[in-house]
């Protein structure tokens, strides 16, 4: 669906406000502080995996793009506003073997860490995660996904951009998709740190509401577009893991 420039405007503002503390930013580093030299975009996902005593059983993960993983060395980057209490947490966690800490996806173009790590690490530190995260209801079942058509439609990613001076602003920035055969893309280069980042669509359900989905996330350019991992594809990969994987 092709919106407005208004309500393309107000529905980035949204994804700010309600899921900007679900990204981090990544770093790629061949040695412990040496310059880096890669960045992407990762974010935290639940995936509902059953129930137990009236209540939902989640996994959390760090989802980003594979490509993203392949470094000797990995630095996820912590801003203030993901972490409590105030001043507690340092920059950024630096993790060597950083390939070896995800689980990849074959055929997808994404990789996965359970969270269940990064949330010790805090604990074992003397602070606490304060994120949101792109839920199970939020990313976009394979039916959506396969509405997608040819027709370029509105496209909302949420990223961690790189500044001159290195820091990663928080980004959102509105961009077009659309269906090439098997595949959606964002039919534009995006810059620097975006890959590995949320893309979001929109569609109106019957009763005329619109909906936001996250579809996937970035992968790669290729020719001036990007090319989206999307949750159909994402969510078949991870039932496939074992529930500890």
């Amino acid at each position: 669906m092709l919106l407005d420039p208004e309500t393309e405007n107000e529905i980035a503002s949204e994804l700010c406000k309600l899921l900007g503390r679900a990204i981090l930013p990544v770093g790629q580093l061949d040695r412990p502080g040496g310059t880096a030299r890669g960045f992407g975009t990762a974010f935290f996902f639940t995936e509902l995996i059953g129930a137990a005593d009236g209540g939902q059983l989640v996994r959390e993960f760090l989802l980003t793009a594979d490509t993203i993983t392949r470094t000797p060395y990995g630095e996820i980057g912590l801003r203030p506003s993901v972490t409590e209490p105030p001043g507690a947490a340092s920059d950024g966690i630096l993790l060597p073997d950083f390939a070896a800490r995800w689980v990849h996806l074959p055929g997808v173009g994404a990789a996965a860490m359970l969270a269940e790590g990064l949330h010790e690490h805090a604990e074992g530190r003397g602070w606490r995660w304060r994120t949101q995260q792109v839920t199970d209801r939020v990313a976009a079942p394979a039916d959506t996904v396969a509405r997608v058509g040819a027709a370029p439609a509105s496209a909302f990613v949420l990223a961690l951009g790189v500044a001159e001076d290195g820091s990663r602003p928080l980004e959102a920035v509105i961009e077009r998709l659309v269906r090439d055969g098997d595949d959606i893309r964002v039919t534009t280069e995006l810059p620097a740190g975006y890959v590995g980042a949320p893309v979001f669509g929109v569609e109106t359900t019957a009763g005329d509401v619109l909906m936001v989905h996250c579809l996937g996330l970035v992968l790669p350019g290729e020719g001036g577009s990007h090319r989206i991992a999307t949750f159909d594809r994402i969510r078949a990969a991870l039932a496939a893991l074992s529930p500890n994987a």
